[in-house]
């Protein structure tokens, strides 16, 4: 690897362009017409604009490849957000002999689908909540719910995405049909796709996610970080490692990490996210796992030392120097 375009904008550009640098590594920005100031333009060795405005110009996946094959950059990191989990795009660059910073695309394809996720879990004994399989209508949706009983309540998801959009929960079938046009409309809008499906609702659960690393074939965790503290289901404080969380739960998490990377021949950086039903007997349970560098990865590298960024390019380049501190 000898020129990498960073596919993105703001501090993760800034973030990548640094590590690269120590790395000995040229780098290539790209900005939108309305970021030509962008601080992340004069961190890299090289800027190049892109046509249009706004997310939409850092979402053309054909414009970045076409503008990487110009600059002459043998690879792409995508950073978090925009292309970065998109698999037509990692399939495109691995066609055009261009690297892609990430994971494989039948990964991408792999987790960005929640329900081919939930059936992995379950293929490798990892727990998951019952919920309804795939694309769900709002009739099989109230159909699950009525079946949860007196009391019970349902997490509507978006099939495809994350980050707390297209989610909400419902505890009635007057909610559920609210949620479920507002989820749909919200994913739809944010993933290209208002597919949707539902999960029972656990009210009292801590929200812990592990960092995985894998090269295709060794997968190993980098800890835990929780993000029980939230809003609207938005992260608001990342913890790390979670607080009064029992060392045997831990390993319980640390273990179903590692055996759904080790199951996807996962390569790169990743997050595997569970819930931990808090209790005299907690039990934990997967929800999704995001096939990506985390907005939240400067957390777990202040507890450990690591520099992940450094760690996930090491992977792409086939040059992994595996940390000994997990």
């Amino acid at each position: 690897m000898k020129k990498l375009l960073i596919a993105n904008r703001g501090e993760i550009a800034v973030r990548i362009a640094r590590t690269a640098a120590e790395m000995g590594i040229a780098t290539v920005a790209v900005y939108a017409e309305d970021d030509a100031a962008s601080l992340h333009t004069r961190k890299a060795d090289a800027a190049v604009g892109l046509k249009g405005s706004g997310p939409a110009a850092y979402l053309d996946g054909a414009q970045i490849l076409a503008v990487a094959k110009a600059a002459g950059a043998d690879a792409i990191h995508p950073g978090y957000g925009f292309l970065s989990e998109n698999a037509a795009f990692a399939r495109a660059c691995a066609e055009a002999r261009v690297t892609f910073v990430g994971p494989t695309p039948e990964t991408l394809d792999l987790f960005g689908d929640k329900g081919q996720a939930r059936a992995l879990a379950a293929r490798c004994g990892v727990p998951i909540l019952p919920g309804t399989d795939g694309t769900t209508t709002l009739d099989q949706a109230k159909a699950f719910l009525a079946g949860l009983g007196t009391g019970g309540a349902v997490m509507v998801k978006a099939v495809s995405g994350g980050g707390g959009r297209g989610m909400r929960p419902a505890r009635s079938v007057e909610e559920l049909e609210q949620a479920f046009e507002r989820c749909a409309s919200e994913a739809l809008a944010a993933f290209g796709d208002g597919a949707l499906y539902v999960e029972q609702f656990l009210p009292k659960a801590r929200h812990i996610e592990v960092q995985i690393l894998g090269d295709g074939s060794t997968v190993s965790h980098l800890w835990d970080r929780e993000c029980s503290l939230q809003r609207q289901r938005q992260k608001v404080v990342e913890i790390a490692p979670a607080s009064t969380l029992p060392m045997a739960i831990r390993e319980q998490l640390f273990e179903a990490a590692v055996a759904l990377g080790r199951a996807a021949h996962y390569r790169s950086l990743g997050t595997v996210e569970f819930l931990v039903e808090v209790g005299e007997s907690p039990r934990l349970v997967f929800i999704e796992a995001n096939p990506r560098l985390q907005v939240e990865h400067t957390v777990t590298e202040e507890v450990l030392g690591l520099d992940l960024v450094r760690l996930q390019i090491e992977v792409a380049r086939g040059a992994i120097a595996w940390p000994t501190s997990t």
